[in-house]
């Protein structure tokens, strides 16, 4: 049985399975890149302060604070368009499938943070978490939409012009005459 609102046929099973197949990667990816040890000599106290990290970062410059911020946007940022792409859904509420990526998304930067507090040379960084959920929910309002729109349009054209060639193969439906009831 079909889920309300998924894509039809084998095209929703490829979506889906790459999705899940990507997703897994880019957090495979993830994973080494943010909880591998860092040999330092010294390490940073936690930030709990929202926007202290991104103040600190203004202060360096221009070039630095550009580079600093966009990784911390770009970390998780596949995940606003990996997450949906996932589910396979395609008629959906917009605003319910943002939310539903950026919850995902916040929790996986939280839990990704929390881990981060048994990896030595790591620490907590509340400023990353706000900057890993913005860069999802940007990249979600960016991709998501349109990538449905397009889908859902390319589906009704097939749709259609697979009607229109079945009509035309098959020619006029037969009618058969209709025979009284008798008395």
């Amino acid at each position: 049985m079909q889920r309300q609102g998924s894509i039809g046929g084998s095209a929703a099973i490829r979506i889906r399975v790459t999705g899940g197949a990507l997703l897994v990667a880019h957090l495979a990816l993830v994973a080494w890149c943010t909880l591998r040890p860092l040999d330092v000599p010294w390490v940073m106290p936690a930030n709990v302060h929202p926007l202290d990290g991104i103040r600190a970062d203004l202060a360096l410059g221009w070039p630095e604070a550009a580079r600093r911020i966009g990784e911390g946007l770009a970390l998780l940022a596949p995940l606003g368009v990996l997450l949906p792409m996932a589910g396979g859904r395609l008629s959906v509420s917009p605003l319910a499938s943002l939310f539903r990526t950026v919850a995902a998304g916040a929790l996986l930067s939280l839990g990704i943070e929390l881990l981060q507090t048994g990896v030595p040379g790591r620490v907590v960084d509340i400023d990353s978490l706000l900057l890993n959920t913005a860069g999802v929910a940007l990249v979600h309002l960016l991709v998501v939409p349109a990538g449905r729109a397009w889908i859902r349009r390319r589906s009704a054209r097939r749709s259609g012009a697979d009607l229109l060639r079945e009509e035309r193969s098959q020619g006029r439906t037969p009618t058969i005459p209709r025979v009284g009831i008798a008395p």
